[in-house]
């Protein structure tokens, strides 16, 4: 027997229309009765072949929820039917997607093929080729793809679209290194001026793109790689011009500097990099240029225009300039060596790797000389330490008294702050101190473990340093030293003189978690030779002084004496120091030390309240 079905509404709307009549023969899926609620319309269908009894509603009626449409008699038979899609060309192109799809087209590179020949013709990248090569394969979300330039009121709508793409930024969210890290660890926001567009400069689009980007960057927690590279602000966006004044209310700078201590920030720069963009690459935690980059507060154009005299463009802020004076932690040979850089550096950050290789250890037994005056390199015997191919050193060419960098021990990353003999001695002078102090900054507040290794006289001393206000700024290592919260090693390879040694160990030999030594450690309140001096003046003047026979062999007694004092295995006696050990064992003693202690979350969650720039 054949079964009456009543149909609904399934809400309150109003019967836009009515596309059948009773007695009608239908089939299941037949659009019946249009409803329209909220200016959106509602296809009420037959859920079976059949007929229709009667239509129980009228075009322009308000019907309320669950009210009856229409009745249909089920054909004999027939059973609850789904609307078929096999006819539907799933490989066809809507005109909407279509229009999408073009604009899209129009973003990429390949639209604007002279431009970016420019920019291979000199040796560079493009931003897109930059991005793609430092995110994993596939995993970068573009924000803000389709905007362009605030310039509608003197360019066409096609100009701006072929020749400001992305108003001159490509930013959004991807990940790096998660082969090695896993995808949680890896995700990482990347923004990256285009200079193919309007110098790379900063756009009112493009600011609010970067502050969207940035504001996510900090509330997901995730590190942000910027490539800075353009001309600063951009002067000749119009649109907003009638309701704005100097548009110094724009929150970019403050966005980014709010993340020090938050979230891992670094810089990458390829060519000129000036005013906004420069304070940009400034802020950063960590900074790497290419040797084609120029640096500086303000371009040429800024510098005539203020009187100061006309210059070019790779004459402000040089490599040979940044890089010495600290400005630069990292100089690449070109983009493909900053990303490779970039990549690794940001792997220190991200955690722990469970492969690694190291050198036969055994060699540091021999990597100091026996001779206590002879120098030797401390770079070796970092790279003898470090698991193999993991030490990546910052700031090189500035502070050259003090190494400092990142490295790897059996796949766990530390900070290095190390004394270098070669130079002074290894005795701290200010720029080394203040190198050392913002680089622990750096370790605690992403809580990386630091490694201090130890050879120095002491603090530089003498007129000419007082003139570099050596007082305050060595101080600052003490104090860094003192605020930090992540485990802290020192090893003391040979000297440990005076208030320098105690600061390399953040104030006090008994701050660190483990305070080991060498056998060829040695250890005095201050420079032997000037304890000596200083102790026994008048024994040595008495004998003749220091330049006579008997003066001397009793200086050189005297000498030996607090020598063989302040070695490491007497020192140890009295436990100043934890342990003297076998150097092949060095690895062992850290790796064993940091497995017993809590180095903290990840992220930093800013337990700093931001990280010096210096």
């Amino acid at each position: 027997m054949a079964k009456q079905i009543k149909i609904t509404a399934p809400m309150q709307a109003v019967v836009h229309s009515i596309n059948a009549k009773q007695g009608a023969q239908i089939v299941a899926g037949a659009e019946i009765v249009i409803l329209e609620a909220m200016k959106m319309q509602h296809a009420i269908t037959a859920p079976y072949n059949g007929t229709i009894d009667s239509i129980i509603v009228e075009e322009g009626v308000v019907v309320e929820e669950a009210q009856v449409l229409f009745t249909l008699t089920q054909t004999q038979g027939t059973q609850a039917q789904t609307v078929q899609t096999s006819d539907t060309d799933l490989d066809a192109i809507r005109p909407d997607l279509a229009e999408l799809q073009a604009r899209l087209a129009r973003t990429q590179d390949a639209n604007r093929p002279e431009r970016v020949q420019r920019r291979h013709d000199k040796g560079h990248r493009t931003a897109r080729e930059n991005v793609s090569d430092i995110c994993d394969s596939d995993s970068f979300v573009e924000y803000g793809q389709l905007v362009v330039a605030a310039q509608r009121t003197r360019r066409t709508l096609d100009d701006l679209i072929d020749n400001t793409p992305a108003d001159g930024l490509v930013a959004g969210f991807g990940t790096i290194n998660a082969d090695l890290m896993g995808e949680e660890e890896a995700k990482v926001a990347v923004l990256a001026y285009d200079y193919t567009v309007l110098a790379g400069t900063q756009g009112a689009f493009n600011h609010k793109k970067t502050d969207r980007v940035l504001e996510l960057a900090q509330e997901w927690q995730v590190p942000i790689i910027f490539f800075t590279e353009g001309g600063g602000g951009r002067p000749g966006d119009t649109d907003f011009a009638k309701i704005q004044g100097a548009t110094l209310d724009v929150m970019t700078f403050a966005t980014f500097a709010k993340a020090s201590g938050i979230v891992p920030r670094i810089a990458i720069n390829n060519g000129y990099c000036f005013a906004g963009n420069a304070v940009l690459f400034g802020c950063a935690d960590v900074t790497i240029a290419t040797k084609d980059s120029s640096i500086g507060m303000g371009g040429p154009a800024m510098i005539e225009g203020g009187g100061l005299g006309a210059y070019a463009a790779q004459d402000v802020g040089p490599m040979s300039v940044q890089t010495e004076n600290g400005v630069v932690d990292l100089l690449a040979e070109d983009e493909a060596d900053a990303v490779r850089m970039a990549k690794q550096l940001l792997g220190f950050f991200q955690g722990r790797v469970l492969q690694y290789e190291c050198a036969d250890q055994r060699a540091l037994r021999h990597i100091i000389p026996e001779d206590r005056k002879r120098s030797y390199d401390m770079r070796a015997a970092i790279g003898l330490l470090a698991d193999t191919d993991s030490f990546l050193e910052l700031r090189a060419g500035y502070g050259v008294g003090m190494i400092t960098g990142f490295l790897r021990i059996e796949g766990a990353p530390f900070g290095v702050i190390a004394n270098n003999p070669a130079h002074l001695g290894g005795a701290i002078d200010a720029d080394a101190a203040e190198k050392a102090a913002r680089f622990i900054q750096l370790c605690d507040g992403f809580d990386i473990p630091i490694l201090s290794l130890c050879d120095t006289p002491g603090f530089m001393v003498g007129p000419e340093h007082e003139q570099r206000a050596t007082v305050r700024r060595a101080s600052s290592l003490m104090v860094a030293g003192a605020s930090v919260s992540v485990p802290v090693f020192m090893v003391c390879l040979r000297k440990g003189y005076g208030l320098g040694a105690q600061a390399m160990a953040m104030g006090s030999f008994h701050v660190p978690q483990l305070t080991i030594a060498f056998p060829t450690g040695e250890f005095g309140p201050m420079g032997l030779e000037g304890a000596v001096r200083l102790g026994y003046a008048k024994e040595i003047e008495a004998a003749g002084g220091e330049g006579s026979e008997a003066g001397a062999a009793l200086f050189n007694k005297l000498l030996a004496a607090m020598i063989e004092s302040g070695k490491a295995l007497n020192v140890a006696m009295y436990h100043e120091i934890d342990a003297v050990i076998d150097p092949r064992d060095t690895r062992h003693y850290l790796t064993r030390a940091l497995k017993t202690m809590q180095v903290g979350k990840k992220g930093g969650k800013g337990k700093r309240p931001f990280i010096d720039t210096w």
